[in-house]
């Protein structure tokens, strides 16, 4: 899978995510806590997929 790919789902998942919280009434500071790192793990987790695997030696 490309790394567009998962970034894209990401961002369709952290809207969704800040969306939920918002509705149920948290404040925009623990909003952006929890976006900020949804955020950092997805962009590891994309990296550590995509990544080009080394070759046999």
């Amino acid at each position: 899978m490309s790394f567009v790919l998962y970034i894209l789902g990401l961002a369709v998942l952290l809207g969704g995510l800040a969306w939920g919280l918002s509705v149920a009434g948290l404040g925009t500071t623990y909003i952006a806590i929890v976006c900020l790192i949804v955020l950092g793990i997805g962009i590891m987790m994309a990296v550590s997929r995509t990544r080009a695997k080394d070759p046999p030696a």
